[in-house]
């Protein structure tokens, strides 16, 4: 029997694949928990009409990301922190402060997306990546230096 899955199924396939199945299989375990679909002609229609859909706003998206990503590119940001005599911060600049720092700016960007390890604890100049999407990353450029 011919299936189209809804979801992700391991050892089967990914979601919007056609698999081939036992007709009990696809009867008894994945129609009842919604994660595929009897593969008919309106099945397959509405399937491609759901991919199309989502290319659509994929690019959107990923043109949004683009975008966002040429603003940032530009940009340089300076924090000044207190710091001992070996260029040691007494605090740290996180992706937090990175985030506000961009929003004073007009670029709005997500904390999660401020690839930052850990926190910067030494003064100097440093690039981190910010992944607005899966193909979009942006570098930042930050310079951190000691207060007066």
């Amino acid at each position: 029997m011919k299936v189209i899955l809804t979801e992700d199924v391991p050892s089967l396939g990914e979601a919007g694949q056609m698999v081939d199945v036992a007709k009990g299989y696809a009867r008894n375990y994945l129609f009842p928990k919604n994660l595929a679909l009897e593969a008919t002609s309106r099945n397959l229609k509405q399937l491609d009409h759901d991919k199309r859909q989502l290319l659509t706003k994929l690019e959107r998206t990923r043109s949004e990301a683009a975008a966002i990503a040429e603003k940032i590119g530009g940009i340089t940001l300076t924090f000044s922190r207190a710091a001992g005599e070996s260029d040691k911060l007494f605090g740290s600049v996180t992706s937090m402060d990175v985030q506000e720092a961009l929003s004073s700016r007009g670029v709005d960007v997500e904390r999660k997306k401020i690839v930052l390890p850990e926190p910067i604890k030494d003064l100097g100049d440093f690039t981190i990546p910010i992944k607005l999407q899966s193909s979009v990353v942006a570098e930042i450029k930050i310079s951190v230096i000691k207060a007066d």
